[in-house]
């Protein structure tokens, strides 16, 4: 049991384009593609060895709280994640930035399109409703820029910036009261 409680994930999340839902095998192929993509690792310590994730990724995935595979037409285009934020790594070294950090990486093939503010507005909400007072954080570097403007949208307020992992880094936080751009339909609201 999570903090999420019987929340996690009760039905699919949709919005107008996209369907957040839990990852299945017929995922495998697209998260391969994912995490071994040049373009994708530029700003997440790279893309990691195809041979490798075939070899290490299991067949069926296993079931973990805030992580959500992201479909559009019923193919996997990216992932949105909320995990837990570890307050023993130096990069995480402010509690008030919330005790979950919201993540996501998309296929290439899909930047541009606005499915990551949708996807990520999407879960934030859901978030927000299961956990209304908590506050989400977001890690990522100054270089990004998309990421950083994504960031902005989606109600974040920077934080600070910190050196880690040879690069500046931004930390920000989204505070509950941040205004939401979607609003989840009663199908996908907690229970």
């Amino acid at each position: 049991m999570t903090e999420f409680g019987d929340a996690w994930l009760p039905t699919p999340i949709t919005t107008e384009r996209l369907v957040l839902r839990e990852p299945e095998a017929r995922d495998r192929p697209a998260i391969i593609e994912l995490m071994s993509s040049p373009e994708v690792g530029t700003y997440v310590g790279g893309a990691r060895p195809r041979a490798e994730l075939e070899r290490a990724l299991p067949e069926e995935p296993a079931r973990r709280p805030g992580l959500f595979a992201v479909g559009l037409d019923g193919a996997m285009i990216g992932i949105v994640t909320l995990d837990p934020r570890d307050p023993e790594r130096s990069d995480h070294r402010r509690p008030d930035a919330g005790r979950r950090e919201l993540g996501y990486l998309f296929l290439p093939s899909s930047w541009g399109h606005g499915y990551a503010a949708e996807a990520c507005a999407a879960a934030l909400a859901w978030y927000t409703e299961c956990l209304p007072a908590e506050p989400v954080a977001l890690t990522t570097q100054t270089a990004n820029t998309p990421s950083l403007r994504l960031a902005t949208k989606l109600g974040f307020i920077e934080l600070e910036r910190y050196e880690a992992w040879g690069a500046e880094q931004w930390l920000g936080t989204r505070y509950p009261s941040a205004p939401r751009s979607q609003k989840l339909p009663e199908s996908s609201r907690p229970m």
